[in-house]
């Protein structure tokens, strides 16, 4: 995996693909964001330096970078789907009463796909990953508030 935006530019040119001024916007765009950004994020951050460009071209652009397993994408709840570089993709936490988005550490989520490999035999994705419930908060606030 890359580590910088040039490293992810020189894969997908070695791959076949053209470096054109919205694939180096998106790239540089995932890069600067350091969050949890939709299709939509990226696409606003890129047409800021790029007026014309189409959202459906920054999904095509992401779908690329994806199957050269450079982004990955999370479905963070019932929320369109974000994006990370794939170095840096890890498990979620999701609230779903207030939508609090919490950061699973790899050791923490190790442990578990280490469990769930060996007593069911299968294989779990930490990027893909995000685990649904009820924050401290929400948990221990009484009902009806």
């Amino acid at each position: 995996m890359a580590t910088d935006p040039q490293a992810i530019l020189d894969r997908l040119r070695a791959s076949g693909g053209r470096i054109t001024s919205t694939r180096r916007a998106l790239v540089n765009a995932l890069f600067e964001h350091g969050g949890h950004p939709t299709a939509e994020d990226l696409a606003a951050m890129v047409q800021a330096r790029h007026p014309d460009v189409a959202q459906s071209t920054i999904y095509r652009i992401l779908d690329d970078l994806e199957h050269l397993g450079e982004v990955q994408h999370t479905h963070l709840g019932h929320g369109p789907a974000v994006y990370h570089l794939a170095e840096a993709a890890h498990p979620h936490l999701v609230c779903e009463e207030c939508g609090l988005v919490q950061e699973l550490d790899r050791a923490t989520f190790n442990q578990l796909a280490e469990r769930l490999a060996r007593t069911q035999h299968f294989s779990v994705s930490a990027g893909h990953f995000a685990v649904t419930g009820l924050c401290r908060d929400c948990a221990t606030r009484p009902a009806g508030v």
